[in-house]
């Protein structure tokens, strides 16, 4: 048995866990933060079987495609300090795709 955790966007979370629920796999959400962007994802967490870790694998790449997106970086101070403007600094950023984690499970129960 292999315990996943799939660190997905956002926005891919919903259509991930609805195509990973038919496919009759249970999920459970934990809301969690990107360091980079500091912007919310989601990471998915799964137990499943050895065999079934390739299926899972191929679902979240089929959810949770990569694409490009323009962010605003937190603004910094320019000029002097008696005037202090800030610069919004706008940089391209790939997201979405998932950071997929599996661990070997050595004893499960459900109580």
């Amino acid at each position: 048995m292999k315990l996943i955790f799939a660190v997905v966007h956002d926005d891919d979370t919903n259509k991930a866990v609805r195509h990973l629920n038919e496919k009759k796999f249970r999920v459970t959400r934990l809301s969690s933060t990107g360091g980079f962007l500091r912007r919310g994802n989601t990471t998915l967490m799964l137990g499943v079987e050895d065999e079934q870790v390739e299926e899972v694998f191929e679902i979240l790449q089929e959810e949770c495609a990569k694409r490009k997106q323009v962010e605003v970086t937190t603004p910094y101070p320019q000029g002097d300090l008696s005037m202090i403007s800030y610069s919004y600094i706008p940089i391209t950023v790939e997201v979405g795709g998932a950071t997929v984690f599996v661990l070997n499970v050595e004893q499960f129960k459900r109580i």
